[in-house]
């Protein structure tokens, strides 16, 4: 399938970790030991037009050393496996190759304060999407795609890129709810 963009996922931690803080194979990004952690990258994925290229095949596999430089951006050697194995072979033939466009896309963002915006009165899909963009020139608020979990709390960003990876409008399954559905965010408190 043709590659036409790309999407960044980056999951918010506290979230995820909510009931995971002494799930013992979850120790590095939830249990605390390791710090708190905010905005974690759980993958970039090639988009094509009819969904995510997946399960490519290669024989090409990570390096630990490889996983390991990716830690403290995703702090599951697991998910950094997989997300190569999943999406990231559908976009080179080396594991080095798309962690390095990961981190550069990850490491170039900039996180507004999640847990001052989590304390808005009637927060919504659209003050995510205009905070984030508000924090990073360039981003427009449609190209910010918010995932919510089924009771409404934020589990993830989904950010879109054109195949320049320059941030690119969402399509409706990326988007997310509209701008005016109601959001939470758990502090992790």
């Amino acid at each position: 399938m043709p590659v036409t963009g790309y999407t960044l996922a980056v999951s918010w931690s506290p979230e995820f970790c909510r009931a995971r803080t002494s799930d013992s194979s979850e120790a590095r990004q939830c249990s605390g030991r390791s710090g708190r952690f905010g905005f974690v990258l759980h993958g970039l994925w090639p988009d094509g037009a009819r969904g995510w290229p997946q399960w490519c095949g290669t024989d090409a596999r990570p390096t630990g050393a490889e996983i390991a430089a990716q830690l403290c951006r995703s702090p599951s050697a697991r998910l950094v496996a997989r997300q190569w194995a999943k999406h990231g072979a559908c976009m080179t033939r080396s594991p080095r190759t798309y962690y390095r466009v990961s981190a550069i896309l990850y490491d170039g963002l900039r996180w507004p304060d999640f847990d001052r915006l989590s304390r808005k009165p009637d927060l919504t899909a659209g003050d995510v999407r205009d905070w984030f963009a508000a924090a990073n020139r360039g981003w427009p608020p449609k190209a910010v795609g918010v995932k919510l979990n089924k009771r409404g709390w934020l589990e993830e960003l989904r950010l879109c890129y054109d195949r320049r990876s320059m941030p690119a409008r969402c399509d409706r399954g990326r988007f997310g709810p509209a701008d005016g559905a109601a959001v939470k965010i758990w502090r992790g408190l």
